[in-house]
Formats: C-alpha cells, structure tokens, sequence
C-alpha cells in the first residue's frame, strides 16, 4: 500500500515539475490528476501537500539562479552586487499584490475556486489570451530587454497580474508572463523575471499552509511529502532549461492551444462521467 502511495507521488512531483514552469498551470493540473489518481491520505494533508510540493520545484530556480541572484558573492563587485540587489527589490515589489491577497482570501478562494470548472475556464480563458497576446505583440520589439530597463512600477504592475494566479487553472507564470509581455518586457526577461518571483510566493504559500496544517505529520506524510518534493526538484531542473531554450526561437502560441484542447476536454470528461 506504501509502495503504491510513492508511485502517486513521484507521478504527482513529475506533474508539478514540468507544470509550475510552463505556463499551464500546476495548480490546474494537480487539482485534474488528483480525481484519478487519489492519495491515500487526509483531506488536509492533500490541501497541504498540493502547495508544499511546489517548493521543490523552486529549489530548482534557485540553484540554477543562485549565482544570479546572489547579493554577496565574493566574486561579484560593488557595482554587480547594487544590480543584484535591485534585481530582489523589484521582486519583493511585484509580490506585493499577490502576497497581501492570498493571505487575505486564502480560505474562501479554496473553498470556491479549487474545482474542475474553474480550471477548465482558465485554462481556456487563459489560452486564448497567450494567443491574442502573442499576435497582437507579432511585430512588435520588446522595450525591456534586461532587468536594468525593468523598472519598479513595470515590476509592480506585473505583480498585479500575478493576482489571477489565485485562482486554480489560470498559471502564475503564464500570468506574470502575460502581463510582463503586454508591458514590453522580452519573452526571456518576462520568463526569468516570473521565475524569481516565484522563490518567495511559494516560500511564503507554503509557510502558511504548513502553519494551518501543523506540523504533526505522521511518518507516511513526510515520507510523502519529500518524495514529492525531490522529484518536483529534479524535473523542475529539466524544464526551466527547456523553457528557456524553447522561447529562444519560439512564442508562447503554443501553451495557448494546448491549455485551450485540455480544457474542452475536461469539461467533456466531467460533462459525460461527472
């Protein structure tokens, strides 16, 4: 029975790893694959989990970034360290709106939001928009380019837009990302700069579902728990490095019709078998 409950997750943690960074909402995905594959366990521990695992997946951005996002590297001068450091100022500004908003509505968006209709409505509402976007944007050039051009209100505004990502099925990168290309930014600095604000967020989401939770887990959970999370680590590696590699060449079009099928098709699945 044991056995069978680490195959859920490590399927979980694969799940969480490719889709906290494409914009196709892990969250939406998490809530899909969990009416079919249902673990064994506590309601409370499973709204737990589906939050905390995606701290894996952080630990990913931040060991790939860590040289990046370093303030106090020795091998940094003065002047790189200020660049750095400017860098996190402009992600503490753009968690703002999300941070502020989740600790204030965290209960009742769980208790309307976290549903199979929800998520199919983003996943196509949102799709369409990656879409509109990307070929409204076709022919023209990106204004910030590197985060020196990033400035504090463009930074801000992006955090707005983060807000949606509330709601499950929408995609917190596919979110900030939307919003940072309608405000100018590249493709890349749109999907690094939407990486980086993920580090404290799920940092902070996931401090206060283990703070509702408690931290009276039984053997199983931790057990659980850190499988989930190592295997949403080591995917998460692969797919940032895919994601960047892939808006090199390409726009994010792509994501659009992929969110926009998988949503007609959950709700016919859940219109015929529901």
């Amino acid at each position: 029975m044991f056995f069978i409950e680490i195959l859920k997750v490590v399927f979980l943690g694969i799940v969480e790893g490719i889709t906290e960074w494409l914009p196709i909402s892990s969250t939406g995905h998490m809530i899909l694959v969990e009416e079919f594959i249902q673990l064994t366990a506590s309601d409370a521990f499973k709204e737990m989990f589906f939050v905390v695992i995606q701290l894996g997946a952080i630990m990913a951005v931040v060991i790939l970034y860590f040289n990046k996002l370093n303030p106090f590297s020795p091998r940094k001068s003065l002047r790189e360290k200020k660049e750095t450091m400017s860098i996190w100022y402009k992600v503490i500004v753009g968690v703002i709106p999300a941070g502020v908003m989740g600790f204030l509505f965290d209960d009742w968006l769980n208790e309307h939001f976290y549903n199979y209709i929800t998520v199919a409505f983003t996943l196509v509402l949102y799709g369409v928009l990656f879409i509109v976007v990307e070929n409204r944007n076709k022919k023209k050039r990106p204004e910030v380019n590197n985060f020196k051009q990033l400035t504090y209100r463009t930074a801000f505004l992006i955090g707005i837009f983060q807000v949606l990502a509330l709601i499950p099925g929408t995609s917190r990168s596919g979110a900030t990302i939307i919003g940072a290309i309608i405000l100018g930014t590249s493709r890349h600095i749109a999907a690094e700069y939407s990486f980086f604000l993920s580090i404290p967020v799920m940092f902070g989401a996931s401090a206060l579902k283990l703070y509702k939770f408690g931290l009276n887990f039984t053997g199983t959970e931790l057990s659980l728990l850190i499988v989930g999370m190592v295997v949403a680590f080591l995917v998460s590696l692969v797919a940032i490095r895919f994601l960047l590699r892939y808006i090199k060449n390409n726009d994010f079009k792509a994501f659009g019709w992929y969110r926009i099928v998988l949503g007609i098709l959950v709700l016919g699945y859940f219109a015929i078998f529901g």
